[in-house]
């Protein structure tokens, strides 16, 4: 057993937790995550309802907790509602302002989890109330903002949590794939880690075998952060935010030239609409960071986590 202060607080046993990756982290991953011991979170994502009911029903019996983009739930902050009646495990919070859900979440009695990406955030969710921090640095697959590595922006928020809010615990996010990852992320100052790429990379997770077997050829300097899959979704991700996923040669043909990207966009997103509906990754976005050159298997996500902290503990003399 791997134990810290947010194994105590969270009341499990491995200091290991599901980043809640929209659509990818469904009910099936983030129930073997929590039943390994780790803690599961359910990815929210940009809001459906009807999706977000039926994981939860399917967790039933699990504890698990919920995570959200949080500009979107602004836009729709019923859904809160929706995770606060099944009395998740904690609710996480990423890119955006948490206040306005604060009261809400905390008054419900559930753990508050937020993510942040530079020490100006840090400190600004902990002066909402935030519980338990996530630092999550540039090497995350999927949406950032800022260009901080994790080997420094843990340790400076460590030190700034211990000087204005001790009791507020920290997780360690981007690059995070094994035993080391997990050792480096407590002995640099985290009380956890929050997974991601290693856990898009399991059976139970929502991926197509296409997209996982491509991934397993890569390695992580063939991630780059950018804009190009947010534009042609036409999503409306805050200037700051970007996203780390695999290159491909539609990336390679727009990013950089996103201007061109706009004034061609109706062919373009049509273009991005059929490779997703053919699993073309020439085209279609594989959402992994830069710890994908050390994921060389898919495992079961139980298998994820016991290998990951057993591994810790011999590496930290535990």
């Amino acid at each position: 057993m791997l134990t810290t202060r947010f194994t105590h607080a969270l009341g499990i046993e491995h200091p290991v937790v599901l980043a809640p990756m929209d659509f990818v982290s469904g009910a099936r991953l983030a129930v073997a995550v929590s039943a390994a011991g780790g803690l599961g979170l359910i990815g929210g994502g940009y809001g459906d309802e009807q999706w977000l009911k039926d994981q939860f029903a399917a967790a039933a019996g699990t504890r698990v907790g919920c995570g959200f983009i949080t500009w979107s739930l602004a836009r729709r902050p019923e859904l809160l509602d929706i995770a606060l009646e099944h009395q998740p495990a904690a609710v996480m919070l990423s890119f955006g302002d948490p206040t306005p859900f604060v009261d809400r979440i905390r008054g419900a009695g559930v753990p508050l989890i937020c993510q942040v990406h530079t020490l100006e955030q840090a400190r600004r969710v902990l002066d909402a109330g935030a519980d338990v921090v996530v630092a999550q640095g540039g090497e995350a697959g999927g949406h950032g903002g800022g260009t901080r590595s994790t080997f420094t922006l843990v340790p400076d928020v460590a030190d700034l949590i211990a000087d204005r809010s001790p009791d507020t615990l920290l997780l360690g996010a981007g690059g995070v794939v094994d035993g080391r990852g997990l050792a480096a992320a407590l002995a640099l100052g985290a009380d956890g880690v929050l997974v991601g790429t290693r856990f898009w990379a399991t059976e139970e997770a929502v991926v197509s075998d296409r997209a996982q077997a491509r991934a397993l050829a890569a390695g992580g300097d063939d991630t780059v952060r950018t804009r190009v899959y947010d534009i042609v979704r036409q999503y409306d991700w805050p200037a700051e935010y970007d996203g780390r996923l695999l290159r491909n040669p539609f990336i390679d043909r727009w990013h950089g030239h996103e201007s061109a990207l706009d004034a061609h966009l109706a062919e373009a997103a049509a273009e991005f609409r059929a490779g997703v509906s053919a699993e073309d990754y020439d085209v279609a976005g594989v959402i992994v960071g830069e710890g994908v050159g050390r994921v060389g298997e898919i495992l079961p996500a139980g298998e994820v986590v016991r290998r990951m902290t057993r591994d810790a503990a011999a590496r930290l003399g535990r």
